[in-house]
């Protein structure tokens, strides 16, 4: 399974910031580096598929990524796909 994220870049004096628009509310995570926002973004997204499975709630369709670059609140931001490893729905 895999989702856009928006990745808002860091510099020295904040974090990278990762989004996922296709799980609200709020699946956001956050690193001091890239490398480690991305490993924060694929933890909180299983997880919150895994709430979300376990309420008895579907998964979300994920978006494509030209959607989500079009979106005007991302605007600045990089993108890219994120694979979740080892989530079933």
């Amino acid at each position: 399974m895999q989702f856009p994220i928006a990745i808002e870049k860091g510099d020295s004096s904040y974090a990278y910031g990762v989004v996922f628009p296709d799980l609200p509310p709020g699946c956001v995570s956050a690193g001091d580096t890239l490398e480690e926002a991305l490993a924060n973004a694929k933890e909180a997204a299983s997880l919150w598929l895994e709430v979300a499975k376990e309420a008895g709630r579907g998964f979300p369709q994920a978006s494509d990524l030209k959607t989500v670059r079009e979106n005007p609140e991302f605007a600045g931001w990089d993108f890219s796909v994120l694979k979740l490893d080892g989530v079933t729905l």
